[in-house]
């Protein structure tokens, strides 16, 4: 895949995205990230250091507000992007791009995914049916009704059980950073075949 930014094409929109006023490194990555629509995150490995070269440069000064370090435009930054507009422009073309063929990449990563996916949750499904088939046929004749309950109740217990620990893990990771396109589709394929796995089994 090509580089999502030409060379020095980073670290002149660092600049620009300083001039609205004064950002730590992670509300930079998050602002990237934004303007890619979730489909390219930069790491803190690729902003730090070109941070540090703008301020070497005297493009950007540094401040500190609690645990936290503030980049600021700085007068020279300031006249270096006024001067390069243009080629800014050229830029936020090319950002534009990037996130076309990042989405066209992601989506058909998705479909991949999507298919093994599938394929792995058919074959579970069918192992469990057969399984819980032969497992129907031995205790048919002997099966009461206060059984049945309890195979109720521990069933129900099961799905109330699944509902809880994944609400819990996706509100966790909701709340380190956004779901991302490829997690929210495996939640909805996987928890669709799983519906289909278990009506299927009800209705035999």
């Amino acid at each position: 895949m090509p580089p999502v930014f030409a060379h020095g094409a980073l670290r002149l929109y660092l600049l620009a995205l300083l001039e609205s006023g004064p950002k730590h490194g992670y509300e930079l990555i998050k602002a990237l990230k934004d303007r890619f629509g979730g489909t390219y995150s930069p790491s803190a490995g690729t902003i730090y250091p070109r941070l540090g070269k703008l301020e070497e440069e005297g493009l950007v000064s540094t401040e500190t507000a609690g645990r936290r370090t503030n980049y600021r435009i700085t007068e020279s930054g300031l006249a270096e992007l006024n001067s390069r507009r243009d080629e800014l422009a050229g830029v936020e073309n090319e950002i534009s791009a990037s996130v076309r063929r990042l989405a066209d990449s992601l989506r058909e990563d998705i479909r991949s995914n999507m298919r093994g996916l599938r394929a792995d949750l058919a074959a579970t499904a069918e192992a469990a049916r057969a399984t819980a088939t032969a497992a129907e046929f031995r205790g048919r004749s002997g099966r009461t009704p206060a059984e049945g309950n309890r195979a109720l109740k521990e069933a129900e217990m099961m799905l109330q059980a699944f509902r809880d620990d994944l609400r819990r893990e996706l509100r966790l990771k909701a709340g380190k950073e956004p779901l991302s396109p490829v997690a929210l589709e495996t939640v909805r394929t996987v928890l669709e075949q799983a519906r289909i796995a278990v009506l299927n089994s009800l209705a035999r």
